[in-house]
C-alpha cells in the first residue's frame, strides 16, 4: 500500500505519460515494490510545474522510458561504472536523478559528480522529502520561472548549465539552456569521471569543457 505522502504526491501529479500497465520488479517489499505500485497507478507523470518528472514504463508514451533510461548504452556507459548501482526512476528540472540504490535506498544522484545523496529507505520517505520543500527538492520554482520566460519544456527536455555547477557555475537563468535529457546526462558523465580521478590524485587537465562548447 502506498503511504500518505506518496498518495499526496500522486494527487498533485499530471499524467500519466504512458498507457496503464501492471509493473512488477519481483520485490514484495522495499522501494522497488513501492515504485511498481506507483507506476501501476500512474504510468509516469510530472508534478510541481514539471520540476519533477517520473519515467513511464512501456513502448508507448512520452518522455524517457524507465528500462531504456537505465540501460547502459543510453547514457550510463559514459560514467564508466559510477552509475551502475543506481536505478533511476525520475529527475528534477536540472536532470538530477531520483534513484533506488542497491535496491534498498532512495537517493538523489548528481550526474556532475556521480555522488548519491541519501533521501530515505522508502518511496514514502522520498515523497515526504519532496513535499517538505517543493521549491528546492522538486525544483518547482526554477521550473516555473524558466518556463514562464521561455516556454514549456518538452517531455524529453531538461535544463543544463552552460558552466557546470561543479566547476563554479550558478543556478541562474542566464547559466541554463534546454537540452535533450539523454544528451545532458552524456555531457555530464565525462565530467563526473574526471572529477573522480582528480579527487584520487589525477590532474583534471584541459579535458574538462563546458556544455556551451
Amino acid at each position: 500500500m502506498l503511504g500518505t505522502k506518496t498518495r499526496e504526491l500522486l494527487d498533485r501529479a499530471r499524467g500519466p505519460l504512458g498507457p496503464t500497465v501492471s509493473v512488477d520488479f519481483g520485490c514484495e517489499h522495499g522501494p522497488l515494490a513501492e515504485l511498481a505500485e506507483l507506476l501501476s497507478e500512474m504510468n509516469g507523470f510530472f508534478a510541481f510545474n514539471a520540476g519533477l518528472q517520473i519515467f513511464r514504463v512501456g513502448d508507448e508514451g512520452v518522455g524517457p522510458e524507465l528500462s531504456q533510461w537505465n540501460s547502459g548504452e543510453m547514457w550510463k556507459e559514459v560514467f564508466e561504472g559510477l552509475a551502475d548501482d543506481v536505478f533511476c526512476f525520475g529527475q528534477d528540472v536540472l536532470g538530477m536523478q531520483f534513484a533506488i540504490r542497491n535496491g534498498s535506498e532512495v537517493v538523489r544522484f548528481d550526474p556532475e559528480n556521480a555522488r548519491s545523496y541519501p533521501v530515505g529507505n522508502s518511496l514514502e520517505d522520498w515523497a515526504a522529502w519532496l513535499l517538505s520543500r517543493t521549491n528546492i527538492n522538486a525544483t518547482a520554482t526554477l521550473a516555473k520561472v524558466w518556463q514562464d520566460r521561455n516556454g514549456a519544456l518538452e517531455p524529453h527536455e531538461r535544463l543544463l548549465p552552460l558552466r557546470f555547477f561543479e566547476l563554479g557555475g550558478e543556478v541562474s537563468l542566464d547559466n541554463l539552456k534546454v537540452v535533450d535529457a539523454v544528451e545532458a546526462m552524456r555531457l555530464r558523465g565525462p565530467i563526473a569521471v574526471q572529477l573522480r580521478r582528480d579527487r584520487a590524485g589525477d590532474d583534471l587537465g584541459t579535458a574538462v569543457e563546458y556544455a556551451s562548447d
